[in-house]
């Protein structure tokens, strides 16, 4: 049985900005990792269950660089590739804050589709480590509302603030 549905196509262009860093792959991975904190769960649904306004929860949920990016997911793929065939270093990530997302949500729930962030790090042939990432805007420009437009551009200049905290520069399309 088929239910009823409309169907809506919506072409999307994405810049997708990739970083190639002269620091092992490793390296890079660590100071990501310790940058951008994995979200704690636990303090979440102990905020939730507690009734915890919204200022707070997200004040406390927030990760604690410039940027306020918390980890959602992190995946280590390299194992399972290597069984595949490829034995390349690499690392996985969705990152970022519940503050901003909500504010797009309000405004069209799918917006979730873009955000958390999905960023990747993988080792390149040269010894270094190339970090690969969407740029935000790009995509959240696709839901033709100002607001969430506007957010995207706010997670632009996180993103960018978080690549220099990782002592890497600011891509050119990433706001200030």
């Amino acid at each position: 049985m088929a239910l009823p549905a409309t169907e809506r196509i919506v072409p999307v262009s994405v810049q997708r900005i990739e970083l190639e860093a002269a620091v092992a792959f490793g390296t890079l991975r660590r100071a990501f990792e310790a940058e951008v904190p994995p979200l704690d769960v636990t303090r979440l649904r102990e905020l939730l269950s507690s009734g915890a306004d919204w200022r707070r929860l997200t004040l406390e949920t927030a990760g604690p660089g410039i940027h306020r990016f918390v980890r959602f997911w992190t995946d280590h793929p390299t194992p399972v590739m290597r069984v595949g065939g490829a034995d390349i270093a690499s690392a996985v990530y969705l990152i970022g804050d519940y503050a901003t997302a909500a504010r797009m949500f309000r405004h069209d729930a799918g917006t979730l589709l873009y955000t958390p962030i999905r960023v990747e790090l993988h080792a390149s042939r040269t010894g270094g480590t190339v970090l690969s990432v969407d740029q935000p805007s790009s995509r959240l420009g696709s839901f033709g509302n100002n607001k969430v437009t506007q957010a995207g551009f706010e997670l632009d200049r996180m993103l960018g603030d978080l690549i220099e905290e990782l002592g890497l520069p600011r891509p050119s399309v990433l706001r200030r």
